[in-house]
C-alpha cells in the first residue's frame, strides 16, 4: 500500500496541472448535473416489514383519494379572546380567509368549511381547516408559498388567530452559516497548528473542492432516488471534518519529511505512502460503518448513510491525488516556520509548548492504572443519563416556539385535547364485505372502552366494502407513554378480533410509526455493531497485525458513544444547558440519532486510532522498544491528532446553531463524541493501555501472520529507500521555489 501511494504521490506531484486538471473536470461535470437536475426531494418516511407501513399501504391501495400524495395544509382559526368562532363577525373573518386560501394558489383542490365538516372545539371558540393540493409540496413555488402566507396575515388583521401546518407551507431557509463557523474556526487552528498560511488553506481547499462534489452529485441524484435535505447536511458535515482532516495528515507529515532531508517531490511522495496509507484505512473503518447502515432496512437511512460514505471516499481520493499535486505547487511555502527551524534557536516559551505532548504522555505512562481507571469513570458517569434515552419521531412540537407550525400544534393541543395532534389510524380489512363490517364494528367498541381514548370516529368503509378506517384520537399527547401503550391494546384487540372473525385490523399514524420505527432501531442495533465492529475489527488487525489494538480500539468506541449518548439525553432530553445549544424545546431523542450516531462516531474514532497507533507501531517495527514506541508515536501525532480533532469538534459544532433540531442535536452529539474519543480516549486510554500491554500488543499469532498479507501501512518499504533510488525518480523537471 505504502509502496503504490508513494507513487501516487511522486505522479501527482509530477503532473499537477494534469491531476488539478482532471479533478476540475470531475467538478465541473458534477456541476452541471447538479444544476440540470430538479433538486426536489422527498420528505416521505417509509417502514418496510412494519405494520405502520403496511397499513399505510393498504390505504394508498384501498382510497387512493384519500391517500393522494398532494401537499396539505392544516390551518387553525381561533376566535378573539371570550368570543366564539361562530359569531357573525368572526364567521365573515373565516369565510374570507378561506376564500383567499382557495385563490391563494391554482394548484388548491380543496379547502374545508369546518362549520360544515365539524371541527369545531368544545368550547366553540376554535375551528380548523383542510386545504388539500394536487401537487406535492415540493413542486410548490416560492410564489405559491408567499400567497399562503398572505392568506393567513389578511385573516389576523380581521382580528382572528390564524396559524397553519403541514408541507404546504414554505420549508425553513437553509443557511450555510454552520459551514462557514466550521470553516473559519479550521482556518484559525491550522493556522496556529502550521504557522503558515499556505499550509493551514491547503486542506481547506481539498475539503471545499471534495465536498462541492459530494454536494453536487447528491443534487443531482436527490429526485432519482429521493434524498431529503438531512442527507446533503449530513455529507456536507461529513465530507468537510474528515476532508481537512485527511489533508492535514498528509500535510504534517510532508513537512516532517522536509525536516528530514528530502527534497520535495520525494517529501510530498513519502508522506503519501506513510500519511496517506493512514488515510486510506481510516477512511475504510468510517465507509463501512455508513454503509453499514443499509442494515436497518429504512431507505431513509440507507440513503443518508451510503451518501454520507461516498463524501468521505471523496475525500480520500481528494486527499491521496490532490493534496500531493498541489503540494507540487506551494512546495516551500507549505513549510512555513518549518523553514527557519536550521538557523533559529528556540525560546523557552517555544521549547515549553513543543514539550506539552512530552510531558502528558511521560505522565501517563508512568502512572497507567491510575489514568486509564479516572478516564474510564469519567466517560461512565457521563454515559449514565444514556440509560435514560427515550426514543421519539420530530414533530411539530419540537418546531421553535415563534413558528406558525409550532403555534398551529399548540393551540390544537389546547382546544381539543393533547392527542389530537397524534391521531391513530386503525385499518379494518376482509375480502368478504360483511366480514369487514362485523369486524370494524367490534374493533371501534372495544377501542372506545380503552382508558386512554378520548374519541373514536365512526368506521368508514371504501367503494368496495372490504376496508374501513377508524379514527381514534388519545387522551394524551403523541410522545406520551400512555399513548404508546394505547397503540400496543389496539394491535392486542386487533389479534383477539382477528382470531374471532378472520379480519385484519392494523393501527397506522405518527404514534404508531413513531413506536415501528424504535423497535426496528432496537432490533437493528446488534446486528448494525456486529457488521461492523466485525469488519471493522479485520481491517485494523490487517493494519496493526495485533489481536489487542483493535480490541482495546472497539472498547474505546464504546465508552465514547456511551458517553456522547449521555450528554445528548442530559440537553437535548433533559434540558440541561438547552439554553446554551439554542434548544427552545426538550423531547424525545429521534429514533435514527442513536445508530446514526454511532455508525459515524465509530468511523471517526477509528480515524483517531490510525492516525495515533500508526505512529507508535511505525516506530515499534523500525526498532524501538514497546516504551519508546509509544513515546515516539505520540510525539509525532499528538499535535496532528489535536488539530484534527478540534477542527472536527469546530465543525460539527457549528451545526449546533442550525434551525434543524435532527441536524442540531447530530452536530452536538458528533462534537462532544470527537471531544471524548480523541482526548480522553485515543490520547489518554489508548497509551495507557499499550503500556500495560507492553510487548504483547503488537502480537499476533503466528497463523494469523501468515495469513494476512502485508499492507505495509508503516512504509518499511520506504525507509529502506537508498539515496539513490530517491535520485532515480528525482524530476527531470525544475520544481517550483518559493521566492519569499
Amino acid at each position: 500500500m505504502a509502496t503504490f501511494l508513494h507513487r501516487i504521490g511522486q505522479f501527482a506531484f509530477r503532473r499537477r496541472w494534469l491531476v488539478v486538471l482532471l479533478w476540475a473536470v470531475v467538478l465541473g461535470a458534477l456541476g452541471a448535473g447538479a444544476a440540470s437536475s430538479s433538486g426536489s426531494v422527498s420528505p416521505s418516511l417509509t417502514l418496510p416489514g412494519t405494520e405502520s407501513q403496511r397499513a399505510f399501504d393498504l390505504l394508498g391501495e384501498k382510497f387512493p383519494a384519500a391517500n393522494a400524495e398532494g401537499a396539505s395544509a392544516r390551518v387553525v382559526l381561533r376566535a378573539p379572546e371570550g368570543q366564539k368562532i361562530s359569531s357573525p363577525g368572526n364567521l365573515t373573518a373565516v369565510q374570507s380567509t378561506l376564500k383567499d386560501l382557495k385563490d391563494s394558489s391554482s394548484h388548491v383542490g380543496q379547502v374545508s368549511d369546518p362549520f360544515a365538516t365539524k371541527t369545531l372545539s368544545a368550547d366553540g371558540t376554535t375551528a380548523y381547516a383542510q386545504v388539500t393540493y394536487t401537487v406535492a409540496g415540493a413542486d410548490l413555488t416560492d410564489a405559491d408559498h408567499t400567497r399562503i402566507d398572505d392568506a393567513l396575515d389578511a385573516g389576523r388583521d380581521q382580528g382572528l388567530t390564524v396559524e397553519a401546518s403541514g408541507d404546504a407551507l414554505a420549508p425553513p431557509e437553509g443557511s450555510h452559516s454552520a459551514e462557514l463557523i466550521g470553516f473559519a474556526l479550521a482556518a484559525v487552528i491550522m493556522a496556529m497548528t502550521f504557522g503558515s498560511l499556505i499550509a493551514a488553506g491547503l486542506p481547506l481547499i481539498t475539503a471545499v473542492v471534495g465536498v462541492g462534489m459530494s454536494i453536487a452529485a447528491i443534487t443531482a441524484l436527490s429526485s432519482t432516488f429521493d434524498l431529503n435535505s438531512n442527507t446533503s447536511a449530513l455529507a456536507s458535515m461529513l465530507g468537510i471534518a474528515v476532508g481537512i482532516d485527511y489533508a492535514l495528515f498528509i500535510v504534517s507529515r510532508y513537512r516532517s519529511e522536509r525536516a528530514e532531508g528530502h527534497d520535495a517531490k520525494e517529501a510530498a511522495a513519502r508522506a503519501n505512502g506513510t500519511a496517506g496509507s493512514a488515510v486510506v484505512f481510516a477512511g475504510m473503518t468510517v465507509v463501512i460503518a455508513l454503509a453499514g447502515l443499509a442494515v436497518v432496512n429504512l431507505p431513509m437511512l440507507t440513503a443518508m448513510g451510503l451518501a454520507a460514505a461516498g463524501a468521505v471516499v471523496v475525500a480520500v481520493l481528494v486527499a491521496v491525488t490532490l493534496v500531493p499535486a498541489l503540494l507540487g505547487f506551494a512546495s516551500e511555502r507549505v513549510l512555513g516556520k518549518a523553514r527557519k527551524k536550521a538557523t533559529h534557536t528556540p525560546t523557552d516559551a517555544e521549547t515549553a509548548k513543543a514539550t506539552i505532548g512530552k510531558r502528558w504522555i511521560t505522565y501517563v505512562l508512568r502512572k497507567p492504572v491510575k489514568v486509564l481507571v479516572l478516564a474510564v469513570v469519567a466517560l461512565g458517569v457521563i454515559a449514565v443519563p444514556a440509560t435514560q434515552l427515550k426514543l421519539g419521531l420530530p414533530d411539530d412540537g419540537s418546531k421553535p416556539a415563534s413558528s406558525t407550525q409550532r403555534k398551529a400544534y399548540d393551540t390544537l393541543s389546547d382546544s381539543f385535547g393533547p392527542g389530537f395532534n397524534g391521531p391513530l389510524t386503525v385499518t379494518v380489512d376482509d375480502q368478504t364485505p360483511k366480514t369487514a363490517r362485523t369486524a370494524a364494528a367490534d374493533m371501534a367498541k372495544a377501542i372506545a372502552d380503552l382508558p386512554d381514548v378520548a374519541s373514536v370516529s365512526p368506521a368508514a368503509f371504501n367503494q368496495a366494502s372490504d376496508t374501513a378506517i377508524i379514527t381514534v384520537i388519545p387522551k394524551s399527547g403523541p410522545s406520551g407513554d400512555a399513548t404508546k401503550e394505547l397503540v400496543g391494546d389496539i394491535r392486542s384487540l386487533a389479534a383477539d378480533t382477528g382470531s374471532a372473525t378472520g379480519a385484519r385490523s392494523m393501527v397506522t399514524g405518527t404514534t404508531a410509526l413513531n413506536i415501528d420505527i424504535s423497535d426496528k432501531f432496537s432490533a437493528a442495533i446488534m446486528p448494525y455493531l456486529a457488521l461492523v465492529v466485525g469488519l471493522a475489527f479485520l481491517v485494523l488487525i490487517l493494519v496493526f497485525r495485533s489481536i489487542l489494538v483493535p480490541v482495546k480500539a472497539a472498547l474505546g468506541f464504546l465508552l465514547s458513544v456511551l458517553a456522547s449518548l449521555g450528554a445528548l439525553v442530559a440537553v437535548f432530553q433533559w434540558g440541561w444547558l438547552k439554553d446554551l445549544v439554542g434548544l427552545e424545546q426538550a423531547g424525545p431523542i429521534m429514533s435514527l440519532m442513536p445508530i446514526l450516531l454511532v455508525g459515524i462516531v465509530f468511523g471517526l474514532a477509528m480515524d483517531y486510532q490510525v492516525f495515533l497507533v500508526t505512529r507508535m507501531r511505525e516506530a515499534y517495527v523500525r526498532g524501538a522498544d514497546a516504551r519508546t514506541a509509544i513515546e515516539t508515536g505520540f510525539k509525532h501525532s499528538a499535535k496532528v491528532v489535536t488539530a484534527a480533532a478540534l477542527i472536527m469538534i469546530s465543525v460539527f459544532a457549528g451545526f449546533v446553531g442550525g434551525d434543524e433540531t435532527m441536524i442540531k442535536a447530530l452536530g452536538f452529539g458528533l462534537a462532544i463524541a470527537v471531544a471524548f474519543d480523541a482526548f480522553v480516549v485515543r490520547m489518554t486510554i489508548v497509551p495507557a493501555a499499550l503500556a500495560l500491554l507492553g510487548e504483547r500488543a503488537w502480537t499476533l499469532p503466528a497463523w494469523i501472520d501468515r495469513i494476512l498479507p502485508n499492507v505495509d501501512i508503516e512504509g518499511e518499504k520506504l525507509a529502506r529507500r537508498t539515496p539513490d533510488e530517491d535520485l532515480q525518480d528525482k524530476d527531470p523537471t525544475p520544481q517550483y521555489t518559493s521566492q519569499h
